[in-house]
């Protein structure tokens, strides 16, 4: 009895943490799922007694073209950041892994610095430097000799602005990225590396046929994270243009919180939220399944 008892009650130290954070998770959920299923707007917000309409807001949706142009741009905004945070983090941890101690040290603290800045500090400082005409990078620019980036406006062109915001997420999510990568790199014996190099491979035969092979189930996870991280990405988008200028800027949880502020269809937002639930939930399993099986 005393050893039953005593396997059940690590269970029950975690028990109120485990129900605690399956509450937070899935209440907001489930509530949103919901109210995706019923007429839910401000009378109803107000009175209560929403009456229930199964999968209309759905229909409604599926079948205009707003929504998909805003997935398509959803999908275009997410391939583009991944990429490139994948791609310069890998650079970073193979340097790190190059660099002495010292400069290793300041470079790894120097990310964990910017990893730590608080999303809206980080925007801000983003529109300051990007300002049409105090702004450090129009200076710069035009210092360099780009005449036509004198009082340049970045946040009137959707294009621009598109650009600047990639530049944003791309800095705040690399450090978690080349840090993890980096970790991964320093569990790897450096005997594999040497008999490559022996073998005559060069840097990219290394990489290719030793770093990569050895890591592919943390680029995995890492690719995984990073599409969840950049498709859900809200905060940056709505301080720095609030999906603007006209949608340029406009993404899937972008689109959902203007549904529901501008035309308090709270039906109609949650549902688009759901739609983007289940499409990472969908990317996730597929990209956990393939790790599972390499």
């Amino acid at each position: 009895m005393r050893s039953r008892s005593r396997s059940y009650w690590p269970y029950l130290l975690i028990a109120p943490t485990v129900a605690g954070g399956a509450f937070l998770l899935l209440y907001p959920l489930l509530r949103a799922l919901l109210i995706s299923l019923q007429h839910f707007r401000m009378g109803e917000l107000i009175r209560g007694g929403a009456a229930f309409i199964g999968l209309d807001n759905y229909a409604e949706l599926l079948s205009g073209p707003q929504f998909w142009q805003v997935l398509l741009r959803t999908a275009v905004w997410t391939a583009i950041n991944v990429v490139l945070i994948v791609g310069i983090s890998t650079g970073v941890a193979l340097m790190l892994q190059h660099l002495r101690r010292g400069l290793r040290l300041a470079l790894m603290s120097a990310l964990a610095l910017a990893w730590a800045m608080p999303i809206i500090a980080a925007t801000t400082v983003f529109q300051w430097l990007f300002q049409s005409e105090l702004g450090i990078v129009n200076w710069l620019l035009v210092t360099l000799g780009f005449e036509s980036f004198e009082g340049y406006t970045w946040f009137a062109d959707g294009t621009a602005t598109f650009a600047v915001l990639v530049v944003l997420v791309v800095w705040q999510s690399v450090p978690f990225a080349a840090l993890t990568l980096y970790a991964g790199l320093t569990t790897i014996p450096n005997e594999l590396f040497e008999s490559a190099r022996i073998d005559g491979g060069t840097g990219w035969q290394v990489f290719r046929s030793v770093t990569f092979p050895m890591l592919r189930p943390l680029f995995a996870l890492i690719t995984a994270l990073e599409v969840i991280w950049v498709a859900k990405c809200f905060p940056q988008i709505w301080v720095l243009s609030q999906g603007g200028p006209g949608d340029a800027t406009t993404t899937l949880p972008v689109y959902a919180f203007k549904i529901a502020r501008a035309l308090h269809r709270y039906d109609l937002g949650s549902a688009v939220a759901i739609l983007l639930v289940i499409l990472l939930a969908f990317a996730l399993i597929s990209n956990l399944r393939r790790m599972v099986r390499s």
